[in-house]
């Protein structure tokens, strides 16, 4: 058998018993110390290197089921379909539509990236903005920025709104979800109008996102992430 398909086997037969391995075990799973050898071999057949624990694991790309956000974890080993941290980060800020705190991304991610985007910030490669008593990070591009700013502000001003929502409305509104879940914030407000509880679509709407109600057909909280 030719070197090449021998490393090859034997990669196979790593990974076929285990997900992620540190180097040291390819070393000795490949019979060699050669770091050139060993990514050589990595990247014929595809690899990824993960984001959390310094980087010091390794899988192989068709190994991972990444979820809605590009990432996978295996025993609290993290990794993004993206490759590095950093380019984790831009991308989850970029196609964010109102762009993330560092809390939020930590939930996300599953540790924290201060020193990140710190850097990201100073590189230019993400934006900045002090909303409140926190950091919202925000897309390089300037009218991208300027939307998720403006949906986040939309977005505390409902949440805000729904805080100071009357409970018995709450339950009224709760209740309607429960019997008719098909319908929006809008015939929602209009049935409850109707027996004359008299209360605007937009309250409603606050109430789907206080609670993390799902809408579709024209509600725009169905647009909300959880």
């Amino acid at each position: 058998m030719p070197t090449y398909l021998k490393y090859l086997s034997r990669i196979d037969c790593l990974f076929a018993h285990k997900s992620v391995a540190l180097l040291a075990e390819l070393c000795q799973a490949l019979g060699t110390a050669s770091r050139t050898t060993i990514f050589r071999i990595l990247r014929a057949v595809g690899y990824l290197t993960s984001y959390s624990h310094c980087g010091r694991y390794y899988t192989l790309s068709r190994i991972p089921k990444f979820d809605r956000f590009g990432l996978w974890s295996w025993r609290g080993i993290r990794f993004s379909s993206r490759g590095t941290l950093r380019a984790t980060v831009v991308s989850l800020i970029e196609e964010s539509a109102a762009g993330h705190t560092h809390q939020e991304l930590q939930e996300i991610l599953g540790l924290r990236v201060h020193d990140t985007l710190r850097l990201l910030v100073l590189h230019r490669s993400i934006g900045r903005e002090l909303l409140g008593q926190v950091y919202l990070y925000l897309a390089v591009d300037p009218k991208k920025a300027a939307q998720q700013k403006a949906l986040r502000r939309e977005r505390q001003a409902v949440m805000a709104a729904a805080a100071k929502l009357d409970p018995a409305l709450v339950i009224d509104v709760l209740v309607e979800v429960i019997h008719h879940p098909q319908e929006d914030a809008r015939s929602v407000a209009a049935r409850l109008s109707s027996t004359g509880r008299e209360v605007s679509a937009e309250r409603v709407e606050a109430i789907f996102g206080q609670y993390g109600v799902k809408k579709t057909a024209g509600s725009r909280s169905g647009n909300w992430p959880p």
